[in-house]
């Protein structure tokens, strides 16, 4: 099954209010296709994450926004560059920041590891199918369960969260990056929404007194 541009932002709905838009599905993609696979072939300079998390991150975020005939997608545009420029430039000695650093390298660990818990195999390993199931698996919303207990909330220890709960996080915020870094890009800006820029009129050419509605006289 080939993840159309409408497909997965169905998936990522739940994680950002945007509009869906009706996208053209195989054969738009299959045209796209060669075009798509240069891009992927080239290597990733990664200055936060490791090579294997770059091509991790750099296959996720292209499922989530797939290149098809109109425009390029997440991997034309950049997105992994973009997300691993960010998070490089995020200093460590700031305790909020590198918790984000370190959610991030936990994210694509965790993806990695319920790959491995359903496949046997690490998610690039998996086939299109099965990659494509454990996105809809992690897209899901987070369902809040609450268990009883006596003890008053201010002394209740924080559950362990489960590796698809963590994965379910870290798709909201993969979803969120990805949108932002590509509709900012030039293939999102200038192809995908077709944005001309600012063109100065050479001629105003004024109205046509035929088309003006007629002024009654006293």
């Amino acid at each position: 099954m080939t993840l159309t541009r409408r497909d997965a932002l169905k998936l990522a709905a739940a994680a950002a209010a945007m509009p869906l838009l009706p996208r053209p599905a195989e054969a738009g993609l299959a045209e796209a296709a060669p075009a798509a696979a240069a891009v992927a072939a080239r290597p990733l300079a990664a200055r936060f994450f490791t090579a294997p998390e770059m091509k991790l991150l750099d296959e996720l975020v292209e499922m989530i926004i797939p290149a098809d005939d109109h425009s390029g997608g997440a991997r034309a545009a950049g997105v992994a560059t973009y997300i691993d420029d960010r998070l490089f430039q995020y200093d460590p000695a700031i305790p909020v920041l590198k918790e984000d650093r370190d959610r991030w390298k936990a994210g694509l660990a965790t993806v990695d590891a319920l790959a491995r818990e359903t496949s046997g195999k690490a998610f690039l390993e998996t086939t299109p199918a099965e990659r494509l199931a454990l996105l809809e698996r992690i897209a899901k919303p987070i369902e809040k369960q609450e268990l009883p207990t006596e003890e008053p909330e201010e002394r209740r220890k924080p559950a362990v969260e489960k590796p698809e709960t963590v994965g379910q996080r870290f798709f909201v915020e993969l979803k969120s990056w990805t949108v932002r870094g590509y509709y900012g890009s030039k293939v999102g800006i200038h192809e995908e929404m077709e944005y001309k820029g600012n063109r100065p009129i050479v001629e105003f050419a004024g109205i046509d007194p035929a088309t003006l509605p007629k002024i009654p006289q006293d």
